[in-house]
C-alpha cells in the first residue's frame, strides 16, 4: 500500500518536473508563441479598460455619453476578438503539439499511458498560460495609462487630473476570457493525444510530407478562373458599386472574393512552378530547385490557412486606411464647416395645419403663427433673451418656390439621382435665397462672395455625389429656371462652393442664389435663419452662454417650450463633439480589430514556418553534404519565409486596392480620397513593423532550428 503510494507520488512529480522543463524549452524555442499570448493579452486589457480611463477625463456630458457608448460597442467587439485569439491559440498549440511526436512516443515507449501525458500538456497549458495571463495583464496595465493620452487627445479632453489606474474590472474580463480559452486548448489537447498511436509517434520525424505536384494545365485553367473571379468582384465593388444598394447584393461579391483567394492559392503551387520550370537559367540556378520544391509543398498543405491569412490581412489594410481616412476627413471638413458659434432657424409661415407623408396631421396655435412671421432676433427678444450675449448676428431669409422642385430642376438626369439616393424624395423644393443675404453669411463664414445679373443664378453644392449631377445639369446651356414668374439661366456651367447651416462636413445638396430684385414675395419665405458668435472673452463665460442654446433647463428653452415655438439650433461645441466622437469611435474600433487581425496573421505565418523549419532540418542537413555552404543555406531559408509572408500580404494589398476604393464611394461627401494616401501610409507603417517584426524573428528563429544537431 505504501509502495503504491509513493509510485504515485513519484509519478505526479515526474510530470510536474517534465511540464515545467518542457515548458522552459518551449519559451525558448517557441518565443514568437508566448510574445502573441502576450500581446493579445495586454491589447484585450488596454481596450476593456477604458471605462477606468473615462472616469477621470473632464469632458461635457454629451462627450461622456459617446465615450460610453464606445466602451459598450469596444465591450461586444471584444466577444468576437476572444473567439479570434481563441482559435489562434488552439491553432498555434496543434502545431507544437504535433512537432512532439516523436518526444510523445517515447514517453509511451517507457510505459507512460495517455492519461499522463495528457496531465503533462495540461500543467504545461496551466503554466503558459499564468505566465502569459500575468506579464500580458503587467504590460496592458502600462499601456493602458498610454491609451488613457490617446482617448484624451481624440475627444479633446482635459487631462489635469491625470493619474495611473488599474482597471479590476478589465483585468477579471481579460482572466475569465482567457480562461475560457486556455480551457478550450486543454480538451483539444487531450483529445489529440487520445488519437495519436505509438508507431506513428516514433516516427513522426522520418515521415516526410508528400511532395505533390499539381496537373499544370490544371493549376493554369484553376488559375485564370479564379483570377476572373476576382477580377469580377473588383469591377462589382468599384465601377458598378451602385448596384450594391442592399446587404443582399453585397453578399455575391464578398463570396466570389473568397473563393476567388482560395482558388489562386491552390493554384498558385503549380502554376509557380510551371512557370519557373519552364525558365530554366532560373530553375537551376544555387538552391531555386529546392526552394521552388520547398514552396510547391508548403503552399499545398496550407491553401486554407494562407487564404484566411490573406483575407485577414485585407481586412486589417482596409478598416484601418479606411477609418483613418474617415477621421482626417471628418477633423478637417469640422473646422470649415463650423465658423460661428451658432445657427438659429425656424419655419416661416406656419399653415393653420399640416399633413406628413405618413399621413399625421399638425395643427398650430396662433402663438405659434404668429411667431412664425417674425424673425429669430425678434423671437429671442420677445422670450427674455438678452441680445448683447450674440455678436456678429446675421439674419438672412430662404425662400422655396413650390414649382421648383429637384424633379424640376435635374429633369432628364432624375432617373440617375433616383440610382444613387432611391429614398429620397424628389419633390422637395429647392432652396432659394438672395445673393446679398448670401454674402452677409459668406462674410461672416469667410467664404466666397458673389455677383448677378438681373437674369442670373447660381448653384452652390458640395455635397460630392449630387454636385456631380447638378454639374451635367448646368452644363446643358438650355437650362433655364422659372423663378417666381421671371426666367434665369445659370452663370456658370457647375456648381460653386458654399453652405449655409453648419455641419459636421459638406453635405448641402443644393442653394439656388438669386439677384436680389428677384420677385420673392413673404409668402414663399420657408425659413429665418442666424448665424451668430458668443459675446464671450472666457471659458467660462462661452460655457455660460452655450448652455442658454443647449441645455434644455435654461430660462429661454423653458419659455420656448411653454409658448409650444419651434426654434431650432445647432452650436459648433455640440456639432464638433458629436463629430469628434463617432470619428473616435469608428477609428478605435478599427484600431483594435485590426491590431488583432494583423497579430493573429502574423504569428500563424510564424509559427507555421518555425515548424517547417523544425520538420525540415534533415533536408537543410542534406544541402550542406552535397556542397551548399551557410550562406546559400540561408539565403535559401529568407527567401522561403520571405515568400510565404510576401504572398498573403501581396493579394492583401491588390484585394485592398479596391476594397478602399468601394468604402470611400459608399461614403461620398464624408470620407475624402485626398485623405487616403496619408492613411494608407500609417497603416503600412503599422503593418511593415508588426508583420517585419514577426518576419525576422521567423527567420532567426528558423536559422538557428536548423543549425541544431
Amino acid at each position: 500500500m505504501s509502495y503504491n503510494k509513493e509510485k504515485r507520488t513519484s509519478s505526479k512529480n515526474l510530470i510536474v518536473t517534465l511540464s515545467f522543463n518542457n515548458m522552459k524549452k518551449s519559451i525558448k524555442d517557441y518565443g514568437i508563441y508566448f510574445l502573441t499570448l502576450v500581446l493579445g493579452v495586454a491589447i484585450f486589457y488596454m481596450f476593456n479598460s477604458l471605462d477606468s480611463q473615462e472616469a477621470m477625463l473632464k469632458v461635457s456630458e454629451s462627450t461622456r455619453s459617446l465615450i460610453k457608448l464606445m466602451i459598450s460597442m469596444l465591450g461586444m467587439v471584444s466577444v468576437f476578438v476572444a473567439v479570434v485569439l481563441g482559435l489562434l491559440i488552439v491553432y498555434a498549440n496543434n502545431f507544437l503539439i504535433n512537432r512532439r511526436k516523436k518526444e510523445f512516443g517515447i514517453y509511451m515507449l517507457l510505459g507512460m499511458g495517455k492519461r499522463q501525458i495528457s496531465s503533462i500538456i495540461l500543467l504545461e497549458t496551466i503554466f503558459i498560460g499564468i505566465i502569459s495571463l500575468f506579464v500580458g495583464i503587467v504590460v496592458g496595465i502600462f499601456g493602458s495609462q498610454f491609451m488613457s493620452i490617446l482617448v484624451a487627445k481624440m475627444f479633446e479632453a482635459d487631462m489635469t487630473d491625470f493619474q495611473f489606474i488599474f482597471s479590476k474590472d478589465a483585468c477579471i474580463k481579460t482572466c475569465i476570457y482567457f480562461a475560457i480559452m486556455y480551457i478550450a486548448v486543454m480538451l483539444f489537447n487531450t483529445l489529440t493525444v487520445s488519437r495519436y498511436k505509438l508507431i506513428n509517434l516514433l516516427h513522426a520525424r522520418k515521415k516526410n510530407q508528400t511532395v505533390k505536384i499539381k496537373n499544370p494545365i490544371l493549376s493554369i485553367i484553376i488559375f485564370i478562373i479564379a483570377s476572373t473571379i476576382l477580377g469580377y468582384a473588383y469591377w462589382t465593388v468599384t465601377v458598378n458599386f451602385k448596384s450594391l444598394d442592399t446587404a443582399n447584393k453585397m453578399l455575391p461579391p464578398i463570396l466570389m472574393g473568397i473563393i476567388g483567394t482560395i482558388g489562386v492559392f491552390w493554384s498558385l503551387s503549380g502554376f509557380i512552378l510551371t512557370v519557373v520550370k519552364s525558365i530554366k537559367s532560373v530553375y537551376l540556378k544555387n538552391t531555386n530547385m529546392f526552394i521552388l520544391r520547398q514552396i510547391n509543398n508548403k503552399i499545398n498543405t496550407t491553401v486554407v490557412s494562407m487564404s484566411i491569412i490573406c483575407l485577414m490581412l485585407f481586412m486589417t489594410i482596409s478598416i484601418l486606411s479606411s477609418s483613418l481616412a474617415l477621421r482626417n476627413t471628418m477633423q478637417r471638413d469640422l473646422l470649415e464647416m463650423t465658423p460661428v458659434d451658432i445657427n438659429l432657424y425656424k419655419i416661416a409661415n406656419l399653415p393653420e395645419k399640416s399633413v406628413n407623408r405618413s399621413g399625421r396631421e399638425t395643427i398650430y396655435t396662433d402663438i405659434q403663427r404668429q411667431d412664425s412671421r417674425i424673425s429669430v432676433i425678434d423671437t429671442l427678444k420677445n422670450n427674455g433673451l438678452d441680445m448683447n450675449t450674440l455678436k456678429d448676428i446675421t439674419e438672412i431669409s430662404v425662400y422655396t418656390n413650390p414649382d421648383l422642385t429637384w424633379e424640376r430642376f435635374f429633369g432628364s438626369y432624375i432617373e440617375e439621382l433616383r440610382d444613387s439616393y432611391p429614398m429620397l424624395s424628389y419633390n422637395t423644393t429647392e432652396e432659394i435665397i438672395k445673393v446679398s443675404d448670401y454674402n452677409k453669411i459668406a462674410n461672416l463664414y469667410g467664404l466666397e462672395k458673389y455677383e448677378l445679373s438681373d437674369d442670373e443664378y447660381i448653384m452652390l453644392c458640395d455635397f460630392k455625389s449630387q454636385r456631380e449631377i447638378r454639374n451635367k445639369v448646368l452644363k446643358n446651356s438650355q437650362n433655364v429656371l422659372d423663378i417666381a414668374g421671371k426666367q434665369y439661366k445659370s452663370k456658370y456651367n457647375e456648381c460653386k462652393d458654399g453652405f449655409v447651416v453648419m455641419s459636421t462636413s459638406h453635405v448641402n445638396t443644393g442653394i439656388i442664389l438669386v439677384p436680389d430684385n428677384c420677385p420673392l414675395t413673404d409668402d414663399m419665405k420657408e425659413m429665418s435663419f442666424v448665424a451668430a458668435n458668443y459675446n464671450a472673452n472666457t471659458e467660462e463665460e462661452y460655457s455660460r452662454i452655450e448652455k442658454i442654446f443647449t441645455d434644455d433647463n435654461s430660462e429661454l428653452l423653458q419659455k420656448l417650450n411653454i409658448n409650444g415655438l419651434e426654434l431650432d439650433g445647432l452650436s459648433k461645441t455640440s456639432i464638433m463633439e458629436a463629430s469628434i466622437g463617432l470619428a473616435t469611435l469608428i477609428t478605435f474600433i478599427a484600431i483594435y480589430l485590426g491590431i488583432i487581425f494583423l497579430i493573429a496573421s502574423s504569428a500563424i505565418l510564424a509559427i507555421q514556418q518555425l515548424t517547417e523549419s523544425s520538420d525540415n532540418k534533415q533536408r537543410y542537413t542534406i544541402l550542406r553534404k552535397i556542397g551548399c555552404d551557410e550562406k546559400m543555406i540561408n539565403k535559401s531559408l529568407f527567401s522561403q519565409i520571405g515568400i510565404f509572408f510576401g504572398m498573403p500580404l501581396v493579394f492583401a494589398m491588390i484585394h485592398s486596392i479596391f476594397g478602399i476604393q468601394f468604402v470611400i464611394k459608399m461614403m461620398a461627401g464624408i470620407a475624402s480620397e485626398k485623405d487616403l494616401l496619408p492613411s494608407v501610409i500609417a497603416t503600412v507603417v503599422a503593418i511593415s513593423i508588426i508583420y517585419g517584426s514577426y518576419f525576422l524573428a521567423t527567420y532567426f528563429g528558423s536559422k538557428t532550428i536548423i543549425k541544431e544537431d
